[in-house]
């Protein structure tokens, strides 16, 4: 009988601004890079919290500010 061995630990992921996918800082293809959804969705869904939330830009800006460069 062999004990199986245990799987390798998942990659460390770190979120960082995207240097390929941007169109402004690079703030929405990070995210999307980060949680593997399409980079569209995540614009699609900052747009629409910029209008109807109203904070979506002050959080877009501070996301510029705070996360670092790739």
């Amino acid at each position: 009988m062999t004990i199986p061995t245990p799987p390798p630990p998942a990659p460390y992921r770190r979120l960082t601004l995207s240097s390929s996918d941007r169109k402004i800082a690079g703030v929405c293809g990070g995210l999307a890079a980060y949680f593997h959804v399409d980079p569209t969705l995540v614009r699609i869904i900052a747009v629409v919290l910029a209008f109807v939330a109203g904070g979506g830009i002050l959080a877009y800006l501070l996301a510029w500010i705070i996360i670092p460069k790739a």
